[in-house]
C-alpha cells in the first residue's frame, strides 16, 4: 500500500474494509461495542465532579475551571490514515483529561531538547525556586520522578493538596471501596509509584517556569502548528492556577477542549 499522511482538514482518504484487510462485519462490531460501552460517567461532566465522581468531596472536590458536556460516544477506524469506518460527531471537541500527562512529557522533552532541562535526573529545585521542591520531602525529587508519578511530592497547589490523591488505586475491583483521599506514609521520592494529579499539577507549574512561557503557546507554536493540528482546541486555566513569571501573569496548566489538560 502507497504511504498516505492525511491532510489538514476534513478531506481524508477512505478505504473499505476488506481493503483494508478487515472484515465488514468485523469493523461493525467495533463500532457497536464502542456505542454500546461508553464511559459510565454523567455526560454533564460538572454534574459528574460535583456529585463526587473523583471520590473527593468537598472542600477537596470543588471545582476550580470550566466544564462542558460530552457528546454521543464517536471514533474512527484507520488503516494507513485511511478512514475504514466513522461514528458519531468526529468533529466536536469533547473533554478528555489524562491526556494531559502527554502533552507534559512533551513539553519536558522541548525542554530538554532546549537545554533549558540540562539533566532530568538532577533535582528539579536546582531550577525552580519557588518553594514548591524546598522541604525535606521534596527537596530530592527530579523532573524523572514527577514525570514516572514516583515523585512522592507533599503539599497544596492551586488549593489542592496531595493528600486528594493519596491511596488512589486504579486495581480495584468494580465496586470496591476507595481509600483515595486517606493517610498514606510518604515515601523516598523515586521509590513509590502513584497516579497522582496534583503532583502533575507540579510538574505543569515547573515547566512553565523553566520556560518562562504559558505552556499553551509552547505546544502551539512547536508541536500544534507544524503537525498541522486542528486550531478549535482551547485551553483555560484554574481560577486559582494564574502565578506572576518576569511580571507577566500566566498559568501553567488548562482545561483544553479537544485535549482537555486536566488540573
Amino acid at each position: 500500500m502507497i504511504q498516505y499522511v492525511p491532510p489538514q482538514g476534513d478531506d481524508w482518504a477512505a478505504i473499505a474494509a476488506q481493503d483494508a484487510g478487515f472484515g465488514a462485519q468485523g469493523v461493525q462490531s467495533i463500532i457497536d461495542f464502542a456505542i454500546a460501552n461508553e464511559s459510565q460517567m454523567d455526560r454533564d461532566i460538572g454534574r459528574a465532579l460535583a456529585t463526587g465522581h473523583f471520590s473527593e468531596p468537598m472542600p477537596d472536590g470543588e471545582i476550580l475551571g470550566p466544564t462542558r458536556p460530552r457528546g454521543d460516544p464517536s471514533g474512527l477506524v484507520l488503516k494507513g490514515g485511511r478512514m475504514v469506518a466513522e461514528w458519531g460527531p468526529t468533529q466536536s471537541p469533547d473533554m478528555t483529561f489524562s491526556v494531559a500527562k502527554s502533552f507534559l512529557a512533551i513539553c519536558a522533552g522541548l525542554a530538554v531538547d532546549d537545554g533549558l532541562i540540562p539533566d532530568i535526573d538532577r533535582p528539579v529545585r536546582e531550577l525552580v525556586d519557588d518553594g514548591n521542591f524546598d522541604s525535606e520531602q521534596n527537596s530530592g525529587i527530579t523532573w524523572r520522578h514527577l514525570l514516572q508519578q514516583s515523585s512522592e511530592w507533599e503539599g497544596t497547589l492551586f488549593g489542592k493538596a496531595d493528600r486528594i490523591d493519596r491511596h488512589r488505586r486504579l486495581d480495584l475491583p468494580p465496586n470496591t471501596p476507595s481509600l483515595k483521599g486517606t493517610h498514606r506514609d510518604l515515601q523516598k521520592p523515586g521509590t513509590f509509584w502513584e497516579y497522582n494529579d496534583v503532583r502533575v499539577n507540579a510538574l505543569g507549574l515547573a515547566l512553565m517556569r523553566v520556560f518562562q512561557r504559558p505552556l499553551p503557546d509552547v505546544l502551539r507554536e512547536r508541536v500544534m502548528e507544524p503537525i498541522g493540528a486542528s486550531d478549535d482546541w482551547e485551553w483555560h486555566g484554574y481560577s486559582t492556577s494564574y502565578v506572576e513569571i518576569d511580571g507577566k501573569r500566566m498559568a501553567p496548566r488548562y482545561v483544553l477542549q479537544g485535549f482537555q489538560l486536566d488540573l
